[in-house]
C-alpha cells in the first residue's frame, strides 16, 4: 500500500511537471515573434559611407562612444529627438549603456528594427544615430528617426545626415513610403496619427 502511495505521488509530480512544461510551451506559442521589417531575401546594409562619416550597426563594442555622444547632448536630445526626459538622462551607467547596445543588436539580428551609429571615418567618435523601425501608422512601410549631437547639430550636420538618409532609404532599402517624424511630418501631425492607432 505504501508502495502504491509512493507511485501515485511520483505520478502526481510527473503530471505537474508535464503540465508546467505544456503551460510554458503554450505561453511561448501564444507570444508571436515580431515580424521582420524587411523581406527575407533583403540584405540589410551593415556599412555605408557619406562625406565625413560612416553608418554602421549599433553594437556592444560601440557602447562607450555611443554613451559619450548622447550624454554630451542630454537636453538637446530630450527636446529634439525623444521630446521626453526619459532618455537620455543623467546617471546612465556603463552597464545600462551596454544592455541598450545588446538589445539593439538583437533587434537587428531578428530583423525587426535597425539601429545605426553615425561615426567619424576613423570610427573613434559618434556624430549621431539613425533608427529604422516599424511604423505604427498604416500606409507607411517604416519610420526613420535620426539625431546628431548638439555640437554636430549646431554645425549643420543633422540636415546633411537627413538628406543622406532619405537618399539611402530610397536607393538601398525595400520601402515605398517612409515616415520621418519631426521632419517630413511635423510632430503634432505625427502624434495625431499615432493617437488614432
Amino acid at each position: 500500500m505504501a508502495g502504491l502511495g509512493r507511485a501515485l505521488a511520483g505520478l502526481a509530480v510527473l503530471l505537474s511537471v508535464g503540465a508546467a512544461s505544456v503551460s510554458t510551451a503554450a505561453v511561448a506559442a501564444e507570444a508571436p515573434a515580431k515580424p521582420s521589417l524587411v523581406p527575407a531575401d533583403f540584405a540589410v546594409p551593415t556599412r555605408v559611407e557619406g562625406k565625413g562619416f560612416q553608418i554602421v550597426p549599433l553594437a556592444p563594442e560601440l557602447a562607450a562612444i555611443d554613451k559619450a555622444a548622447y550624454m554630451s547632448s542630454i537636453a538637446h536630445l530630450q527636446q529634439t529627438f525623444t521630446r521626453s526626459t526619459a532618455w537620455p538622462h543623467e546617471g546612465i551607467t556603463d552597464a545600462e549603456a551596454l544592455t541598450d547596445m545588446e538589445t539593439e543588436q538583437a533587434r537587428f539580428a531578428a530583423r525587426t528594427s535597425f539601429a545605426y551609429a553615425v561615426l567619424t571615418p576613423d570610427g573613434t567618435r559618434e556624430r549621431g544615430c539613425v533608427y529604422v523601425q516599424p511604423s505604427p501608422v498604416p500606409g507607411y512601410d517604416a519610420v526613420v528617426r535620426l539625431w546628431a549631437t548638439k555640437a554636430e547639430y549646431e554645425a549643420g550636420f543633422e540636415d546633411e545626415l537627413y538628406a543622406f538618409v532619405q537618399e539611402w532609404m530610397a536607393k538601398d532599402w525595400p520601402f515605398t513610403r517612409v515616415a520621418y517624424p519631426g521632419r517630413a511630418i511635423d510632430w503634432a501631425s505625427w502624434d495625431a496619427l499615432t493617437a488614432k492607432d
